[in-house]
């Protein structure tokens, strides 16, 4: 049995959770989101879903692996009973398939900061750049240096590697941001975007597809219901307040989405209003999908503005440390359950960087199968998080609240209007969320919506979950005798 592992202080696992929630996700997708649905309109309705939705998983989360000392299959067999054990492998799962493209990601980032700094990327025709690599065998290597990487940090331990990285990491990554954003201000025009985006046309919130939208982002920016800041809270201490730490890291994530649409939206305005191009040509823009927003149409701004090609080089660092710090967390998610499991930590961190990297290379190979997986996995992320909510409701709302929440340690009180949201808008916020997304997905493409080959057909998610989760059910029984038969609670 290993020595028990824990954060070094409370800081630790707030560094920690907050590099587990701002991700690529907070610079590439929040920019494009917050533009298409109406600026402030939606910033208020993804305020409250923080409040509704995220802030609740993460308190349920953090409760869980402060609790059980688990990782998120050993947590949902002892906490539901070894006959569910199968869910916390589903939600380990979802997040895995995501660790394996999401190293491609970081990856991109990686080659694009490199590209900035030392090959003149201000200079190159963005389009074809972006073709040629991702069809080149170069992503293959950076996938590999970006699996490194993270690998060498968790297998330096929790202190040491986890709590280290992120205490360098995130307070850098906030610093970039901020330098990005001064730097934006100063351009002509700058603040039409900035009006744009904290104005709120309050007639926007009449508009479903603005809340809906709203649930969405916070749910996947904040990680609420990955198993992600549940497996760093095995090793919080047991005065952690898993409320204060949840709303800390719930509006860090929200600010840094913020300065990063703070640097992006107005950099748009600028460049567009130079060229007396209307607001709708700049949301058309914004309309790119994540890659062409990042990785054409960012250089492409920065190529028009003053020492630009220093503040793209810095923009790409900045993306690349949100990345690690993503990945990091997706990689040690993996390595509690092997050593729940009974593996040491460093031989833990060598199967999950292998298997890592081997996963990732469909990823890395092709566009079209990074795009299926990305399509997939982001659904099943809804499911993960309904089955937290199944966690809170099979244990009991009052039992789970007063015997695994609370504790003497940290005095945390949570009245019964706790219960009503995880019993009752949170399962009402699932079935509003999946609905609207299957039935946009159908109504989009309704006559090859059953085809499981189709990249982005309801088929091919349908498809792959059956097969993920009979698989998962099959060998619940193989599952449970490796992770709660161990004994290893460290």
């Amino acid at each position: 049995m290993e020595k028990k592992e824990l954060f070094a202080s409370r800081w630790g696992i707030i560094f920690a959770g907050m590099g587990m929630a701002v991700g690529t996700g907070n610079i590439w997708r929040f920019p494009r989101i917050v533009s298409q649905q109406g600026g402030g309109a939606f910033m208020i309705a993804w305020l409250l879903f923080l409040l509704l939705w995220s802030i609740p998983l993460l308190i349920i989360e953090i409760s869980l692996g402060k609790k059980t000392r688990l990782g998120v299959i050993g947590s949902f067999g002892k906490v539901m009973g070894p006959g569910f054990s199968w869910m916390g492998t589903f939600v380990a799962f979802v997040t895995t398939a995501i660790m394996f493209y999401y190293s491609v990601v970081t990856g991109w980032c990686l080659k694009y900061f490199f590209a900035a700094s030392f090959q003149g990327l201000i200079k190159k025709n963005y389009a074809l750049f972006w073709n040629s690599f991702t069809s080149s065998w170069e992503p293959v290597i950076f996938h590999l240096a970006a699996i490194g990487i993270g690998s060498f940090i968790i297998y330096s331990g929790v202190v040491k590697g986890i709590e280290r990285a992120n205490k360098i990491l995130i307070p850098s990554l906030f610093l970039l941001l901020i330098v990005a954003c001064l730097r934006t201000l100063t351009l002509p025009h700058a603040f039409e975007g900035l009006n744009f985006l904290f104005s709120p046309n309050l007639s926007r919130l009449a508009d479903h597809k603005v809340w809906l939208n709203a649930l969405t982002q916070s749910a996947w920016s904040t990680g609420a219901g990955w198993g992600l800041i549940l497996t760093y809270a095995v090793y919080s201490h047991k005065k952690e307040n898993p409320v204060l730490t949840s709303a800390t890291i719930g509006f860090g994530n929200n600010v840094a989405s913020l300065l990063a649409a703070m640097a992006v939206i107005p950099t748009v305005f600028s460049f567009f209003s130079a060229q007396n191009l209307s607001q709708e040509k700049v949301l058309e823009v914004m309309k790119a999908d994540n890659q062409g927003l990042t990785f054409i149409w960012i250089p492409n701004l920065f190529s028009k503005i003053p020492a630009g090609s220093f503040f793209l080089a810095l923009f790409f660092l900045a993306l690349s440390f949100a990345a690690f710090s993503s990945l990091i967390s997706m990689l040690e998610l993996d390595t509690r359950i092997l050593m729940d499991a009974g593996l040491p930590r460093r031989k833990a961190v060598f199967v999950v960087g292998a298997a890592g990297f081997l996963f990732g290379l469909p990823s890395a190979l092709s566009m079209g199968f990074f795009d299926n997986q990305d399509w997939v996995w982001s659904f099943g992320l809804m499911v993960s998080g309904f089955f937290f909510i199944l966690v809170f409701l099979k244990y009991g709302p009052r039992n789970f609240r007063e015997k695994i929440i609370s504790s003497p340690e940290t005095k945390v009180k949570l009245g019964r209007w706790f219960d009503f949201a995880v019993s009752i808008l949170l399962p009402l916020q699932f079935l509003a969320m999946i609905g609207w997304w299957f039935w946009k997905s159908y109504t989009e493409d309704p006559h090859t919506w059953y085809k499981v080959f189709s990249p982005f057909s309801l088929g091919t998610i349908f498809f792959q979950w059956i097969i993920a989760l009979g698989l998962f059910i099959f060998l619940n029984k193989v599952i449970n005798k490796k992770v709660l038969g161990n004994g290893n609670d460290t």
